[in-house]
């Protein structure tokens, strides 16, 4: 009979010594490393776009990027906190100043939609390489988000779209205002 001082029982751990129950494929790790900053970016994009619209008295505007800014930290902390609990370290890697020299809030509003786009697109191809490599955990947590974001994507597209419309016209940009102030961003549905 052995003694419990005799039994070694080995648990794989991570960077930090965590204990964890499986690897992540190294080039899946490193996608989620910059999907975590990209959320990050997006993060101070919206930040950005919510003092320029507070700049230029469009409380509304102001307001859902403000929502939206908080919505993508949000998004960092969950893509943080899926890689602590499989036992790997999030980099946080420098990000750059947003750009804030918008002519219009229609220029705002077509860089939220291609930061939408930007996001969708990364969290597609991880779930790809996630499905690629077996990796049925990250799959399982990627799909959610995948489906979450086309969602935001399909927003941006109806406020660039409505924004678009108004033409600069200050009346209408302002209902579009009062609607955003009212949390009112939802594209129409026909179902």
């Amino acid at each position: 009979m052995l003694s419990d001082s005799s039994k070694h029982v080995q648990v794989q751990i991570g960077p930090s010594g965590r204990a964890m129950a499986e690897s992540m494929d190294p080039a899946l790790l490193e996608g989620f490393q910059a999907h975590f900053n990209m959320e990050r970016q997006a993060h101070a994009t919206y930040f950005g776009a919510a003092i320029w619209m507070a700049e230029r008295e469009l409380r509304g505007f102001s307001k859902h990027f403000n929502d939206e800014a908080k919505g993508e930290q949000e998004h960092a902390a969950k893509v943080a906190d899926y890689l602590i609990a499989r036992a790997q370290s999030p980099e946080l890697q420098a990000i750059e100043s947003p750009d804030q020299s918008w002519e219009s809030v229609l220029d705002v509003m077509s860089t939220a939609f291609l930061t939408e786009r930007d996001v969708t697109t990364s969290l597609q191809q991880l779930l790809m390489a996630a499905e690629r490599v077996g990796d049925s955990r990250s799959a399982v947590f990627l799909e959610p988000m995948v489906e979450e974001q086309i969602k935001a994507e399909h927003e941006a597209a109806h406020l660039l779209g409505r924004t678009k419309f108004a033409a600069g016209q200050a009346a209408a940009v302002l209902i579009i205002d009062n609607e955003l102030r009212d949390g009112v961003a939802d594209p129409a549905q026909l179902q």
